[in-house]
């Protein structure tokens, strides 16, 4: 029998609920086809179930799913639409909605400051080390892929002579003439193949050795390109084994998330400039002050902030050992003020 779902009027359902309809999801609907299979639920209502979900420490598909048949707040949300299962919470999350659901957190970023509860004279930034699902054992090292370079670019050499191309082997030059060999390759049906039971042509090998590491990272993954082998902050194997994974920087303003990004730079120290300028075209304006830990000192960040008009907090990386030798060279009885 049918009753009406009762819900406090100030449970953190209904505040949450109000604040995410104030939202602009036409981006989000965009990345849905007029055409095929319908989904299951609102991708409105979807994104709504799983912010509140996140707010009650709810992070498994499968749980979500379960707290959508059970719990009275998660029915209320739903309002009538029925219940999605795992694998669409799934989906939504990890497909072709991603670009939109940064595009919905920065919104309500900005709600928060026209609301007062945020403001831009401070940040405090952090970041975290993540582990890819990629395999442990598909690392490419960058001293290898330099060693094969050199032979390569030897080889590149004796093309572009061949070819007609004067002068030194640069990247332009090397670019020109990989989009012509794809042209080739198109032309002569060799096609470029991925996954597995499929046989890489030696074309494809050398494009994807030449170009994949990129020129700031050491290592990458061949099932996962974009994570960089780190070291974790948690190794449960205790042996210190480099691991596929992503940096990803946090930054906190009135103890609110105001910005988050996910780099492949295994160091804080170089993803400090990329993260403030990403903050920047977000939130269109700057931050006045910002505020980190030692990783990410660098004279170069100094002259940076400098430039921007931003302030540093940034503590030295020998803060801690100078510190200790004012201590000792004080005179007894003296302390400083």
């Amino acid at each position: 029998m049918d009753k009406e779902i009762v819900i406090p009027t100030d449970d953190p359902v209904r505040l949450a609920s109000a604040q995410l309809e104030e939202l602009d999801y036409r981006e989000l609907y965009r990345t849905y086809s007029s055409q095929g299979r319908k989904s299951a639920a609102e991708p409105r209502i979807i994104f709504e179930v799983l912010v509140y979900g996140y707010m009650c420490g709810i992070y498994s598909t499968r749980k979500l799913e379960e707290a959508c048949r059970k719990r009275v707040d998660f029915m209320w949300l739903l309002q009538g639409e029925p219940v999605p299962d795992y694998s669409t919470f799934s989906r939504f999350r990890t497909g072709r909605t991603k670009d939109a659901m940064e595009g919905l957190f920065y919104q309500f970023v900005r709600r928060l400051e026209k609301m007062s509860e945020t403001e831009h004279n401070e940040v405090f930034i952090d970041g975290t080390k993540l582990e890819s699902k990629a395999s442990r054992y598909t690392f490419v090292w960058r001293k290898t892929t330099e060693k094969y370079l050199a032979k390569v670019k030897e080889q590149v050499r004796q093309e572009f002579g061949r070819r007609g191309i004067v002068g030194n082997v640069t990247l332009n030059k090397l670019r020109v003439l990989v989009t012509e060999e794809q042209v080739t390759c198109v032309k002569a049906g060799i096609s470029f193949v991925h996954g597995i039971g499929h046989r890489k042509p030696p074309e494809q090998r050398a494009w994807e050795k030449l170009f994949t590491r990129g020129n700031t990272r050491n290592s990458y993954s061949k099932t996962d390109p974009d994570a960089t082998f780190i070291h974790m902050k948690e190794d449960h194997m205790r042996n210190g084994q480099l691991k596929p994974g992503y940096n990803v920087q946090i930054a906190v303003n009135s103890e609110y998330i105001t910005g988050v990004a996910v780099f492949s730079n295994r160091t804080d120290s170089g993803t400090l400039q990329p993260f403030l300028r990403h903050l920047q075209r977000q939130h269109g304006m700057n931050y006045r002050d910002i505020t980190a830990d030692a990783g990410y000192e660098s004279t170069d960040h100094y002259l940076f902030l400098q430039e921007n008009g931003q302030i540093s907090f940034i503590k030295p990386i020998h803060y801690e050992a100078q510190k200790k030798v004012q201590i000792a060279t004080w005179p007894q009885g003296k302390y400083a003020v």
